[in-house]
């Protein structure tokens, strides 16, 4: 008996030590960063800057994986059913808040399947026209579009995305129709909105600002409730009298459900001291993007809280869900 519960005491040590001292290994091989947008997009962007310092004060490979697909779905579910291990994390959009308003059916629950770990930026989007409209900012925008209905499209990055969002709240509170043309990603949708082949498109501020300021697009507005530094002379939709825009966007980095709190803490602190790095943080500033970094805990509340008020706007827009 006595050898017995020397036994069970060796297993009960073993495996309470095992835990614990994964935790503290960690990490000690390549950590992967999923990026549910095409190569070339501002979300793509983001993750190689970010990811490149991470990988500096890791003294670890940092990689980057883009698996664009359904939305911004399709990565997101490759890492809701990752091993819970830290090794392979999420870089999304605001869009994980409002793809469960958004869909009829998803293969995950953003809500349940994964950890905040932070939110990296904050940002405001880039409301764009093609260079071949003679609309020079949105309140014109707005009146040819009214009395032309259904003459016009908008690009998105995607049905469920952000990009998609806000231009669906747009079209609503601005009171007209516009076609959507999703793309796989949104350098896709730069793009194609320099060649003519959409009008309208919101833009993150990773490359809307560069396009607005290379003149490959005009420049018609801003969410948010103030100008953007990048782009002072472009006012916000709000002066122009289109309200509901006022809210911003964000990116932030997930984990998947189980993992390990001292795993995700350890992340999010590499995270913090990568954006507060003097060059990453002017490459953000200089683009728009507000560098953040804060904690597991202050991001669960916010990304609970932007939940219920995506739901609120896709019900309040009738935005039809999608399969």
């Amino acid at each position: 008996m006595h050898q017995l519960f020397l036994v069970v005491g060796a297993i009960l040590t073993v495996a309470a030590s095992s835990g614990p001292a994964s935790a503290q290994d960690y990490p000690n091989r390549t950590v992967r960063i999923v990026v549910p947008y095409a190569p070339g997009g501002g979300a793509s962007l983001l993750a190689q800057i970010v990811g490149n310092k991470i990988s500096e004060l890791m003294n670890q490979p940092v990689i980057v994986e883009n698996k664009p697909g359904a939305g911004g779905n399709l990565g997101a579910d490759l890492v809701a059913k990752s091993a819970p291990d830290g090794y392979t994390l999420l870089l999304h959009t605001s869009a994980m808040s409002s793809i469960s308003s958004l869909y009829t059916k998803l293969p995950f629950n953003p809500a349940k399947d994964f950890v905040p770990v932070s939110m990296v930026i904050a940002t405001q989007l880039v409301i764009a026209g093609s260079p071949n409209i003679a609309s020079t900012n949105l309140r014109e925008f707005v009146n040819v579009a009214k009395e032309n209905p259904g003459a016009y499209n908008f690009g998105s990055s995607g049905p469920g995305s952000s990009l998609h969002l806000f231009a669906q709240l747009f079209c609503t509170e601005a009171g007209i129709k516009l076609v959507d043309v999703p793309y796989r990603g949104d350098a896709q949708m730069v793009t194609a909105l320099i060649a003519g082949e959409i009008q309208l498109a919101f833009l993150p501020q990773a490359n809307g600002v560069a396009a607005v300021q290379d003149h490959l697009v005009r420049g018609l507005g801003v969410t948010g409730v103030k100008r953007m530094r990048a782009l002072p002379n472009v006012p916000t939709a709000l002066e122009q009298g289109i309200k509901g825009l006022e809210v911003g966007s964000w990116v932030g980095m997930f984990a998947p459900a189980g993992t390990p709190p001292a795993i995700v803490l350890t992340v999010q602190q590499y995270l913090a001291k990568a954006l507060a790095d003097s060059k990453v943080r002017e490459w953000l500033m200089s683009t728009g993007q507000e560098p953040v970094g804060n904690s597991p805990a202050e991001f669960d509340v916010q990304f609970k809280a932007d939940i219920a008020r995506f739901g609120e706007v896709v019900q309040t827009a009738n935005i039809p869900k999608l399969d």
